[in-house]
């Protein structure tokens, strides 16, 4: 089934959301408030925040929940006793929970790795996907695409880049594609040097200029390492060689992605930087139903500004394009090996530069796999954690 194919006008559509505490889960409860009349919540994962699970499930009074820390699961039972709901621990509840047939679509907003099983446990179910856990796609794009297409699942992509690139095409089905442009903000050291991000706090890491997210994901911004993803989830996405993808730094993120066709004419998707909005667009596709967001003003931006990319200061964008020419488990590596900095750099144990350098080492040293298995996946994810975890310690 092809991006383009549009899906089933329904009355109410039912939404497992997998991830529901964190950055896009509670603004995909917000799309959903605000149309009750479209939407309706089915199950709610969180990993660890229980209370705010609690509170989510009291609103919107889901079939079930699932909490992935077990010991957390009588709390939540006892909180929700009064409404029936049933509660479910752990990942194989959660592996088996978003295969139940009053699913209509899965949006998928579990941060890093940990998305990659139940995405593909969904897609096995023939649930439509709204993904907004690019790491499923840069470690197994091909295992997960090829399932895809296998089950006639359409995955409907909830980053504003590759949200910004699937709008574009609407409509240019048969237009092939010469080249997208993936826009970055160049997050809170966009310009700076080696020298000065050799010295940089998490907490100056964590200030993004222009959009509100998880702590990961804003230190992947900050490092540019998110954009790295990104362009390898549109390679998987959309269907495109390496060479057809390329990123160009843009401060103001109004211009959310740009895509050129053979002819040279380009169309780009434009917006007030906010989440919501692809959300609501994957959520509510083919449609665009109307809300209340904030709208853009051209005379609230006089000046829309492009740059390059800097590689060299930022490596880790050079880093993901490399794994994306290598193939086969290389993506999963830098993920795994970025997944475990972040978190050290979270926890003051490991320096913004030294990010990259453990990475890099990472990839060197992990076994390249050609044609990898989603057991060879699974099995490169904890390999390269547990060298990664290795090199942090001897630093």
């Amino acid at each position: 089934m092809t991006f383009m194919q549009a899906l089933p006008n329904r009355h109410l559509r039912s939404v497992a959301i997998l991830g529901s505490t964190g950055s896009i889960g509670t603004q995909a409860l917000e799309v959903i408030r605000q149309n009750p009349e479209r939407f309706r919540v089915s199950v709610l994962t969180a990993q660890s925040n229980a209370s705010l699970l609690i509170n989510q499930a009291l609103e919107f009074k889901p079939d079930c929940v699932v909490i992935g820390i077990e010991s957390k699961c009588r709390e939540i039972e006892l909180a929700l006793k009064s409404l029936n709901i049933p509660v479910l621990c752990g990942l194989d509840d959660l592996n088996e929970v978003v295969a139940r047939p009053e699913i209509d679509i899965v949006l998928t907003a579990l941060v890093g790795f940990a998305g990659l099983r139940p995405t593909l446990a969904a897609i096995k179910a023939g649930k439509d996907i709204a993904l907004a856990n690019k790491e499923t796609l840069v470690v197994a794009g091909e295992l997960v695409t090829s399932l895809a297409n296998k089950h006639q699942v359409k995955i409907l992509p909830v980053d504003s880049e590759h949200s910004a690139i699937f709008q574009c095409l609407a409509g240019e089905e048969n237009n092939p594609i010469e080249k997208i442009y993936l826009t970055a903000s160049g997050g809170p050291f966009r310009g700076k040097s080696l020298n000065f991000l050799s010295s940089v706090t998490k907490n100056e890491a964590l200030k993004h200029p222009n959009w509100v997210m998880g702590a990961k994901i804003t230190i992947d911004s900050a490092s540019l390492m998110n954009k790295g993803l990104e362009v390898i989830e549109a390679k998987w996405l959309f269907n495109l060689q390496p060479s057809q993808i390329d990123v160009i730094v843009h401060p103001q993120s109004v211009v959310h992605s740009i895509v050129q066709f053979t002819d040279g004419s380009m169309k780009a998707q434009m917006g007030v930087p906010d989440m919501k909005l692809p959300i609501q667009y994957a959520l509510a596709y083919p449609e665009r139903i109307k809300n209340n967001f904030p709208r853009f003003n051209f005379l609230h931006y006089p000046n829309l500004s492009f740059e390059p990319a800097d590689t060299q200061t930022f490596k880790n964008l050079a880093l993901a394009y490399e794994a994306l020419h290598s193939g086969g488990n290389m993506p999963c590596v830098i993920n795994a090996a970025n997944e475990v900095v972040v978190a050290e750099f979270l926890n003051n144990r490991l320096g913004f530069l030294q990010m990259s350098e453990v990475i890099e080492s990472c990839m060197s040293k992990i076994s390249f796999l050609s044609n990898p298995t989603l057991q060879d996946y699974m099995e490169t994810d904890s390999e390269t954690r547990s060298y990664a975890k290795h090199l942090v310690t001897n630093l």
